[in-house]
């Protein structure tokens, strides 16, 4: 179940918004118009729980606005981040597919626009919208090569090497290229990267630390990280 938190909000850029959402990217004004109708739309506050670890999962979530975080706690209390989510991202839609809870909590890093839909709209807008099916087998492939790059990710012993790689797997999903490297479009706190990564926050400093003075990467004024073309062509065989 959702979580009964959150304001219901009505807005009149939904329509706009849910242009920006991958899976439904690709949809006319009138197909659009059917989607809407099936959206109830709530604002969460930072730090509110989305959706509970190991809740059944009835609903699919899109974010309209700001960016939540899906998180796994282990047994001895360490909070490891799975993914994070912003504006034009959605979640929840496996679990309606297989019928399996998710062992992982979400959660509002800022505030945020959140869209719902029952497991009964999704199931007729699959049925109906041949582009949504067609967006969403996409999105499926993509996220499946992002969990082969996590794998080889956490396979790293090196600090280093596992936090070249975590900005390598960003770059190819919020990586805007300039002329002079890729800038990630996503603002990220040093325990985010570690919590990422697996590693501690004060290894992650230390990392960061050596490849700002390397000149590998840049923290940006507005907190983004961007990697210098020598970072890019280091030699970890990792494309992007």
């Amino acid at each position: 179940m959702f979580s009964k938190k959150g304001n219901i909000v009505k807005d009149s850029h939904q329509n706009e918004f849910l242009k920006r959402t991958k899976i439904f990217s690709s949809l006319n004004d009138k197909e659009m118009e059917q989607i809407i109708n099936k959206l109830l739309v709530k604002q969460f506050n930072k730090n509110e729980t989305i959706l509970h670890e190991e809740d059944t999962n009835e609903f699919m979530y899109l974010i309209l606005l700001g960016k939540v975080k899906v998180v796994r706690t282990t047994e001895d209390g360490k909070e490891i981040i799975l993914a994070v989510h912003q504006s034009g991202e959605f979640f929840g839609e496996m679990s309606m597919i297989d019928g399996k809870t998710t062992p992982a909590s979400v959660i509002t890093t800022e505030n945020s626009l959140v869209a719902i839909i029952s497991k009964t709209d999704f199931y007729s807008i699959l049925f109906t919208q041949n582009k949504v099916v067609t967006n969403l087998l996409k999105i499926f492939c993509s996220r499946l090569r992002k969990c082969w790059d996590t794998i080889q990710l956490l396979n790293f012993n090196n600090a280093a090497q596992r936090t070249k790689m975590l900005f390598l797997m960003l770059a190819d999903e919020y990586g805007r290229k300039t002329e002079n490297g890729v800038t990630l479009n996503i603002k990220l706190t040093h325990q985010d990267i570690a919590d990422m990564a697996g590693l501690t926050r004060e290894t992650v400093t230390r990392v960061i630390d050596k490849l700002q003075r390397n000149k590998e990467i840049t923290i940006l004024e507005n907190k983004y990280i961007h990697l210098s073309p020598d970072f890019l062509q280091k030699d970890l065989n990792i494309k992007i």
